[in-house]
C-alpha cells in the first residue's frame, strides 16, 4: 500500500518531504543571521544544506557575540529521512520551490513553450504572475492560429466567425479574462489562487491539442492516403 501523502504545512511534526517525498518527522528551527562583510554565494548549489541548520542551532553562543539577529516570521524544517532543509516565510514554503506538474503539450509551438514552462514554475509562488504569463502565451498562440495576435478579444471574435468550436472559445476567453485581471486587477483576485493558475495551464494545453495537434494528426493521416484518392477528393470538392 502506498504511503499516505501529507501536504507540508508550517509547524507540522511530520509531512511528506518536499525533497525526497518520504512521510517523515520534521525538526523545526528558528532562523538567525549575523553580519557578513561579503555574502556567501554558491551558484552551483540548488538547496540549503543540513550543515547550515546544525550551525544555526548549536553555534548560538558564538553567534550571539557576532551581532546576531533573529529573522522574524521565518523558520526552517529538516527532514529526518533525507536531511533536506525547507525554508518558510510565515506559512509559505519558499524552498524548495514546488513545481506544478503540468507539462507543455508536445505540439506546443517553441515560441510559447518557454513562457508556459516559466508560468508552471512560479504557480506556487505567484499565481498572479503565472496567469499573466499564460495570457502572453495565449496572445502568441493566436498568431499560430492564423490571427494577428494584437488584440486577443478581436482574434477570438475572428476565430468564432470562422467556425471555432464553442468549448474552445470558452477556454480562450477564460485564459483571456483571468489573464487580463492578473495584468490589470479587476473583479478577480488571483494573489493566492494556485488552483485557477493551474487550470489555465491545462486550458492552454487543451487549446493546443484541439487547434494544432489534432489538425496536424488529421493532415498526416490524409497525406498517407494514395495520391489518386486525394486527387479524387480534390476534384469532388472543386
Amino acid at each position: 500500500m502506498a504511503a499516505k501523502e501529507v501536504t507540508p504545512e508550517v509547524g507540522l511534526k511530520s509531512f511528506s518531504c518536499p525533497h525526497c517525498g518520504a512521510l517523515a518527522h520534521q525538526e523545526w528551527f528558528s532562523i538567525s543571521c549575523r553580519t557578513a562583510t561579503k555574502p556567501s554565494v554558491n551558484r552551483a548549489a540548488d538547496m540549503v544544506t543540513g550543515e547550515t541548520t546544525v550551525i544555526t542551532r548549536i553555534g548560538m553562543a558564538q553567534i550571539k557575540v557576532e551581532a546576531t539577529h533573529m529573522v522574524s516570521n521565518s523558520s526552517m524544517s529538516q527532514c529526518y529521512s533525507c536531511k533536506g532543509i525547507a525554508v518558510w516565510i510565515g506559512d509559505r514554503l519558499i524552498h524548495p520551490v514546488k513545481l506544478t506538474q503540468v507539462e507543455p503539450h508536445e505540439d506546443m509551438p517553441p515560441n510559447i513553450r518557454d513562457d508556459f514552462m516559466e508560468a508552471a514554475s512560479i504557480v506556487e509562488l505567484s499565481p498572479r504572475g503565472a496567469a499573466a504569463l499564460l495570457r502572453l502565451c495565449l496572445q502568441k498562440l493566436m498568431v499560430d492560429l492564423g490571427e494577428t495576435g494584437k488584440n486577443i478579444n478581436e482574434d477570438i471574435k475572428s476565430l468564432v466567425a470562422k467556425g471555432l468550436e464553442p468549448e474552445i472559445q470558452k477556454a480562450l476567453d477564460v485564459v483571456r479574462v483571468i489573464g487580463n485581471n492578473a495584468v490589470h486587477p479587476g473583479e478577480l483576485d488571483l494573489t493566492d489562487d494556485k488552483a485557477v493558475a493551474t487550470t489555465l495551464l491545462t486550458l492552454i494545453n487543451i487549446i493546443v491539442e484541439r487547434r494544432i495537434a489534432a489538425k496536424k494528426r488529421i493532415d498526416e493521416m490524409f497525406q498517407s492516403l494514395p495520391e489518386r484518392a486525394r486527387e479524387a477528393i480534390a476534384k469532388r470538392d472543386g
